[in-house]
């Protein structure tokens, strides 16, 4: 009862603090002890200090697989870039100066920070196998950026492990247990322990919006089911099973994504050629 007490408290004092915003993305309403532009001063920061210490292949290079990573990002942006402009809200990309990056890693990944901050690692190159489905990989990142999933996350574990304290209150109190908190909320490593996860609702709203960007990039969104299919195999029902994870399964992600696969395809999808 008083570790209930305490929750609660923590929450009435975060919401007196800084409330929720609305997301223009999801439409939906976030806890937000962490401001925007501490979010992404930050990530600028932590982003290169990633870069500094991973094995980065230079864009000057011959690399293929740089190549076709900075051809799909650039469209997914571009993408991302008329949809926002289409809703008359190209303010809210005022503060994003993309960056896009492959490192070279068996680890079949990839990522955005917030401020438009994207890498790719070269392990999930494989299991793409192609642009379309390396742009619903990236469409899926970017819209964990967009829709400001990690500052959620990192709210929430600053409710839950700092008492609810702001993000400037805590940075000056407790910098390192802040410093490794942004770590695992944004996945920057090892070093920072166990990555804090996306609840279901989150991948999921990257799913769906990760799809319009991709269909607005002139991908084929149906990509996604394949893609999917194949994490499926490559797993090899090692997963654990969907109540046990906050992520969904391969099966309720294709699912989803074939729940709204037609109303994506009519609205957005033009092929480029």
């Amino acid at each position: 009862m008083k570790k209930y007490s305490f929750v609660v408290s923590c929450i009435v004092f975060a919401l007196s603090i800084t409330g929720c915003t609305t997301n223009t993305l999801t439409h939906r309403s976030e806890l937000s002890l962490v401001s925007d532009q501490e979010v992404i001063t930050t990530s600028a920061s932590q982003y290169k200090q990633f870069l500094s210490t991973n094995k980065v292949i230079s864009p000057n290079s011959s690399s293929k697989d740089a190549a076709v990573v900075t051809k799909v990002s650039k469209r997914i942006i571009a993408a991302v870039q008329k949809y926002y402009a289409d809703l008359g809200r190209t303010d809210e990309l005022s503060d994003y100066s993309w960056e896009i990056n492959t490192v070279v890693s068996n680890e079949a990944n990839a990522w955005c920070m917030p401020g438009g901050k994207i890498v790719v690692y070269t392990g999930i190159l494989p299991i793409t196998q192609n642009e379309a489905a390396l742009a619903v990989v990236i469409g899926h990142e970017v819209t964990h950026a967009l829709a400001k999933h990690g500052k959620e996350r990192m709210s929430q574990a600053l409710l839950q492990q700092l008492g609810g304290q702001a993000l400037s209150m805590a940075i000056a109190n407790k910098p390192k247990e802040t410093q490794a908190l942004y770590g695992s909320a944004y996945g920057l490593g090892s070093q920072y322990g166990i990555m804090l996860p996306f609840s279901r609702q989150n991948e999921y709203e990257a799913d769906k919006y990760g799809l319009v960007f991709t269909a607005l990039a002139g991908y084929d969104p149906h990509e996604a089911i394949n893609f999917w299919h194949r994490m499926e195999q490559m797993a090899g029902g090692q997963k654990p099973p969907e109540f046990a994870s906050t992520h969904p399964s391969d099966a309720n992600r294709i699912a989803q994504l074939q729940s709204v696969m037609d109303e994506t395809v009519a609205k957005y999808y033009k092929p480029q050629h």
